[in-house]
């Protein structure tokens, strides 16, 4: 039981950890960290929703989750199995892999979900979309909505509509496709994958969604953060600005645009420079470890 005790106390502590994480400012601050954090808070999680009940399940070996899963398959597979192991044991077992069954299969789901889209929407930009000189290796729609976003993949595109086009000067319009670009090169799509796939397997969990929010903020503020080093911070806050007050504006499933999430929060944070302190960073690093070091050493062991 005191591995189950264990497994318990870590799910807490991603609770806690991602309370932690959704109510500070410092992730603004350092996006990058950040992200790791949440990512390790969703490894953490999935893994310790696997292990509590095959934990309690393997519990009558009295050894770690690992082994006792060895030895159970072992006893299982020569037909003889200890005392005080019974049905609902076994039961408990079928429950983790259950979880992990779910998990595995709503993150295939989500990936074949997000593909599909991106194939669609790709097919859909050969045919309607252009090349233009103003905006070299980008492709235009001829639509007066603010667009600008990036599909994703082996080969991504970044697209923006003729009304972006007449709606930022060309620092503007530069800064906003160093954004998108970011999302390609860093391969932001993967980073909301897992995120979009826990919120699929856990859906009455409230902060799993909330999760899946912030980590899409950040991954905003990661690629605001690379286009800010090209083009310091005025041209990307114009921008921002000029897709807050445009109204109605277009992302298609797949993709990411600029425009999507919290445009005010991320101007101010572009105009206000606050470099986190190391501490707190370091801080960070070490729970985000921990998190996942204590689920993993206990499976290993």
């Amino acid at each position: 039981m005191a591995y189950a005790l264990h497994f318990s106390l870590t799910i807490l502590a991603c609770w806690v950890t991602a309370q932690v994480l959704a109510r500070s400012t410092w992730p603004w601050q350092s996006p990058r960290v950040a992200i790791v954090c949440w990512q390790a808070v969703g490894l953490a999680l999935g893994l310790s929703a696997m292990g509590l009940p095959i934990a309690l399940g393997v519990s009558a070996y009295d050894l770690p989750p690992g082994s006792g899963l060895v030895a159970l398959f072992d006893d299982l597979l020569h037909n003889r199995l200890p005392a005080g192991v019974n049905a609902l044991h076994l039961s408990w077992v079928g429950i983790g892999f259950g979880i992990g069954a779910v998990l595995l299969t709503t993150t295939v789901r989500s990936t074949h979900a997000a593909l599909r889209a991106q194939r669609r929407h790709r097919d859909l930009l050969a045919l309607v979309a252009r090349d233009d000189p103003a905006v070299p290796g980008a492709l235009v729609l001829d639509h007066p909505s603010a667009a600008a976003y990036c599909l994703p993949g082996v080969k991504p595109r970044v697209v923006v509509s003729a009304g972006t086009l007449s709606l930022l000067d060309p620092a503007e319009l530069d800064a906003v496709l160093t954004h998108e670009r970011a999302h390609a090169q860093e391969r932001h799509d993967l980073v909301l994958l897992p995120f979009t796939a826990l919120g699929r397997a856990l859906p009455w969990l409230r902060w799993v969604r909330q999760a899946h929010e912030r980590v899409a903020l950040l991954v905003e503020m990661r690629a605001d953060d690379k286009a800010r080093e090209l083009h310091a911070e005025a041209p990307l806050a114009g921008a921002l600005r000029r897709f807050a007050t445009a109204g109605h504006r277009i992302t298609p499933a797949g993709a990411l645009g600029l425009g999507d999430r919290d445009l005010d929060v991320r101007v101010q944070r572009l105009l206000v420079v606050d470099e986190p302190r190391r501490l707190i960073v370091v801080t960070a690093l070490a729970v985000a470890s921990t998190l996942v070091m204590l689920p993993i050493s206990l499976f290993l062991s």
